[in-house]
């Protein structure tokens, strides 16, 4: 089936969590969802579950950690639709338990930044074809966090901070490289949410509320 909404919009990791909250908020405001996900029967349940409210929302398999998944992605989404208005990186992982920059696990350190900083580049590069094909302006998001602000950046689990921080340096990057191309690239610090990855309470005392942070 192809979207004839004026308004689309892809969201990575949007099987649950934050990301299957963005996804709905946006089928609300009249966008054309497609759901990224890795988990396949997680994902298809996300999309069914929007469908079934009346709101318009694709499965697209996206591993933001294989190159090939992203761009067989980006070949499927190309057969949706033929522009995309609102890219917002979202998923990721937070694998550190405890520990701390003295025994930190590097195998660990590069899963993180593979999922929470080359899968992001990735995206958008395969993607950006589509976002300039957008006629009202395209925007891209990637949801960061508090933990990696380095102003007040605490010892709490180093890689997933570590990892952060260089999205944020990403989406600064990316907003310089597209400044000319009406294409707005934000980063955004929802703050602790009751998530899997959030657990049940705040982890760190110290982060702040939420805050937001453009290029």
């Amino acid at each position: 089936m192809n979207t004839h909404h004026k308004r689309t919009a892809l969201i990575t990791g949007a099987n649950k969590g934050i990301g299957k909250e963005i996804a709905r908020q946006l089928a609300e405001r009249g966008f054309a969802v497609f759901i990224g996900a890795r988990d396949a029967a997680k994902g298809r349940e996300a999309s069914e579950e929007l469908c079934k409210a009346g709101y318009e929302a694709t499965f697209i398999h996206l591993d933001v950690t294989d190159p090939v998944s992203i761009r067989t992605a980006c070949g499927t989404f190309s057969q949706k639709a033929d522009h995309l208005d609102v890219l917002v990186n979202n998923a990721g992982v937070l694998e550190d338990h405890g520990e701390d920059i003295l025994h930190l696990n590097t195998e660990m350190l590069d899963r993180t930044l593979k999922a929470n900083v080359t899968g992001p580049i990735l995206v958008i590069q395969d993607f950006l074809e589509h976002l300039q094909k957008s006629t009202s302006g395209a925007r891209i998001i990637n949801v960061s966090s508090g933990a990696g602000a380095l102003n007040d950046m605490t010892t709490y689990a180093p890689a997933y901070s570590i990892s952060k921080t260089a999205l944020n340096a990403v989406t600064r990057q990316f907003a310089g490289a597209l400044r000319g191309e009406n294409i707005a690239v934000n980063c955004v610090d929802p703050g602790w949410v009751r998530t899997d990855m959030g657990a049940l309470t705040p982890v760190d005392p110290l982060k702040k509320g939420p805050r937001l942070s453009f290029g």
